[in-house]
C-alpha cells in the first residue's frame, strides 16, 4: 500500500485529514505538504469552465490539469476524479483509471457511488489501483434541485449500507457530501476508514473544500463554503498598483529592463 495513503488511514480517530482541490502547478505548489490530500476535483468544470454540470468534464481535460498538478506536488497525496461516463463497467473503469495514473502519476482515484460501482472498486483494487469512494450528494448523477442526504429513513439506510459496501470493496477513505449531521457522525464512527466532509458536519475525520471557494476567487452562495481570504481583493489592488506605475511611466524602470 502506498505510503501516504497508510498515513492518511493512520490519522482515523487521531487527527483531522486536510484536503483541498487543485487544478494547477501553481496552487498544487502552495498546498503541497500544508494539506494531507490533493484533490484535483472535477469541480473544475464548474470553476474553471462555467460549465453548469461537471457531466461535461472529459476525462482527457482531467488528464491534462493532473499532469500540471503534479510537478507541484511532492509531499500530499494526489487524487483525480474521474470524470462522468469513465466507469460505466469495469473493464472501462480500469482503462481510464491505467491512464489517469500513467499520464498525471496520481496516488488515487475518486469514484461517485454506492452499491452500483461495489464490483468495479473491487476490480480496480485487485489491480492495485488506489480509490476514494464519495457519497451522499453526487453531481455526476444528480437530478434537479441539490438537497442534502439523509432526509429520510430508507435514505439513511442506504447510505449507512453503501459505506459499509464501499469499504469492503477496499476504498481507503469516503468523501461524504452534503450529508445530515448526525448521519455523518454515525457513518464516520462505524467506519474502519476515515471520511472527508464537504457540507456534513465537524464529525467526519476530515474536510474538504475547493479551494478557489476557500480563498474567495470564486463566488458563491453554496451554504457550506466559507471564504476564509478574499483574493480578488489582493488581484484587484496589484492591478491597480500596476495601471498606475505604467501610466506615471514608472513601470518598467532600468531595474526591469534590459
Amino acid at each position: 500500500m502506498n505510503t501516504k495513503i497508510k498515513n492518511i488511514l493512520s490519522k482515523k480517530n487521531k487527527s483531522k485529514i486536510i484536503c483541498l482541490t487543485s487544478y494547477s502547478k501553481n496552487i498544487s505548489e502552495i498546498l503541497d505538504n500544508l494539506v494531507d490530500i490533493i484533490l484535483v476535483g472535477d469541480s473544475l468544470g464548474s470553476v474553471l469552465y462555467s460549465y453548469n454540470t461537471t457531466k461535461k468534464v472529459k476525462l482527457d481535460t482531467m488528464i491534462e490539469h493532473s499532469k500540471s498538478v503534479r510537478q507541484g506536488v511532492k509531499q500530499s497525496l494526489m487524487v483525480v476524479d474521474m470524470p462522468y461516463n469513465t466507469y460505466r463497467n469495469k473493464v472501462e473503469a480500469l482503462k481510464n483509471a491505467k491512464k489517469i495514473i500513467k499520464y498525471s502519476k496520481a496516488d488515487a482515484i475518486k469514484l461517485e457511488g454506492g452499491k452500483k460501482i461495489v464490483k468495479i472498486i473491487d476490480y480496480l483494487r485487485k489491480n492495485k489501483i488506489n480509490v476514494m469512494g464519495h457519497l451522499g450528494i453526487l453531481p455526476q448523477s444528480h437530478k434537479g434541485k441539490f438537497r442534502y442526504k439523509g432526509k429520510t429513513i430508507s435514505e439513511r439506510k442506504n447510505l449507512i449500507n453503501d459505506a459499509l459496501l464501499l469499504q469492503e470493496s477496499g476504498v481507503f477513505s469516503i468523501v461524504l457530501e452534503c450529508i445530515e449531521t448526525n448521519l455523518a457522525k454515525r457513518i464516520t464512527k462505524e467506519l474502519k476508514i476515515p471520511t472527508i466532509g464537504i457540507g456534513s458536519s465537524v464529525n467526519c475525520d476530515g474536510q474538504v473544500l475547493v479551494t478557489d471557494d476557500l480563498i474567495g476567487l470564486n463566488l458563491t452562495s453554496i451554504k457550506f463554503v466559507k471564504s476564509f481570504s478574499n483574493i480578488r481583493k489582493h488581484i484587484k489592488s496589484a492591478v491597480k498598483k500596476f495601471i498606475k506605475e505604467v501610466k506615471n511611466k514608472k513601470y518598467p524602470s532600468s531595474k526591469f529592463s534590459y
